[in-house]
């Protein structure tokens, strides 16, 4: 039974992962507005069981600093499944916190926009799956 259980499940995961197709996760095409989305959570809010590494206080750091470019890519942990409307919804709360591709796409729009590249330029990417080559433990140790 525990066998059957476990395949079940497998078997699901297996069916919602491969039901994302090819489908762009939701973002806005217009740029941050004031009152068109929720602050990035604080600095005096990254604490607790969410923030035990330096990549989740870092990534919450420069999304910070690049809400504007989070506000215009999609997030492929498919999060706007749930409600987001991009990556700037993940860092509103603690979810970024809790999603290695979150992270991994902040960390990559953050580079990114160091290097003068356009919020077009930083969409494509990400769609393309750029930010997959992120090693978070590295990037965290980056300015």
């Amino acid at each position: 039974m525990r066998k059957f259980a476990l395949l079940a499940l497998t078997a699901v995961l297996a069916v919602v992962c491969l039901a994302q197709g090819d489908r762009v996760p939701a973002y806005h095409d217009h740029a941050l507005q004031r009152g068109d989305a929720m602050p990035i959570l604080p600095q005096d809010q990254l604490w607790g069981e969410s923030f035990k590494y330096p990549y989740q206080v870092r990534s919450y750091e420069l999304a910070a600093k690049i809400p504007g470019v989070l506000y215009q890519v999609p997030c492929y942990c498919y999060c706007d499944r749930i409600g987001h409307s991009g990556l700037h919804s993940c860092f509103e709360t603690t979810h970024g916190a809790h999603c290695g591709i979150c992270m991994k796409e902040v960390f990559y729009a953050y580079q990114q926009t160091k290097l003068k590249k356009t919020v077009a330029e930083i969409r494509a990417g990400i769609i393309k799956g750029d930010w997959k080559s992120i090693d978070l433990e590295s990037a965290a140790k980056t300015d």
